[in-house]
């Protein structure tokens, strides 16, 4: 298997947040100056063996709240039938496109189409290019591209996230002080939850995916902008570059080539 361990050596820096002072970044070097990138329709295998062709977006995208929920659903009015194959044939309404999980969380629809399940916005590989857009792949992804955007205005939070993963954490120093925690890393297999392990093929660790020309913290600046604030990413940058410079072989991730 090209997929490597997921527990192994990795390089941290923390850092205050300059646009916060209650707030410090933990960021992790390995991941962010690693050769990763999405591989989706070069290589991709999907998540899942009986839907190789639809990446990681085989189960839907749950919402992170409804400010989410209501932003995507402002760019989900904007698709026609030439970019989204499953446009229903009348104004779209919000049970074509959510539905609830078994806990009530609101996500968007997993659909069944010629044997593989995929999220109801993945244009599937027989979906035609057209002149108003259109082809296989995300269709609000396409449609940022059409309109000039960046896909992270225009998918779900989790979909242009992955596969950097921010969590928070309360901590509470000796004197009694306390800060937030904001940890910047890599979304493996873990933070799937348990059903994570049982995965048929996942990216972010494996050595297919680790062939970027220029490391993670610059491919995702974008990404990493929206999540740490410009500040914030400016700052990590500096870390970043002067771990490239002085990193050794054990502080490499393990999947990126040698």
């Amino acid at each position: 298997m090209p997929e490597v361990d997921l527990v192994f050596p990795r390089a941290y820096v923390e850092f205050v947040d300059p646009a916060d002072e209650e707030q410090v970044f933990r960021c992790d070097l390995t991941w962010l100056t690693s050769a990763y990138t999405c591989i989706f329709g070069n290589g991709c295998q999907g998540i899942y063996a009986d839907s190789p062709d639809v990446g990681c977006c085989t189960l839907g995208a749950h919402f992170s709240d409804g400010d989410d929920e209501q932003r995507v659903a402002s760019y989900v009015a904007q698709l026609t039938p030439e970019q989204w194959q499953f446009h229903p044939q009348r104004p779209v309404e919000t049970d074509d496109w959510v539905e609830a999980d078994e806990d009530g969380e609101r996500k968007t629809i997993a659909l069944e189409y010629d044997g593989q399940s995929a999220c109801v916005f993945h244009n599937r590989a027989d979906f035609a290019p057209s002149t108003g857009g259109g082809g296989a792949g995300c269709a609000l992804h396409g449609l940022a591209l059409e309109q000039g955007r960046n896909p992270l205005e225009t998918k779900p939070d989790v979909c242009w996230q992955l596969p950097i993963r921010r969590t928070f954490r309360n901590v509470e120093r000796q004197d009694g002080t306390a800060y937030t925690e904001v940890s910047i890393g890599e979304y493996d297999r873990r933070g799937w939850g348990p059903g994570g392990h049982d995965l048929d093929w996942y990216c972010s660790g494996n050595t297919e995916a680790h062939v970027a020309p220029e490391p993670v913290y610059v491919t995702h600046e974008p990404e990493l902008t929206e999540l740490m604030g410009a500040e914030g990413y400016r700052e990590l940058v500096l870390h970043c570059d002067a771990h490239v410079r002085s990193r050794s072989a054990l502080a490499l991730h393990p999947a990126d080539p040698r």
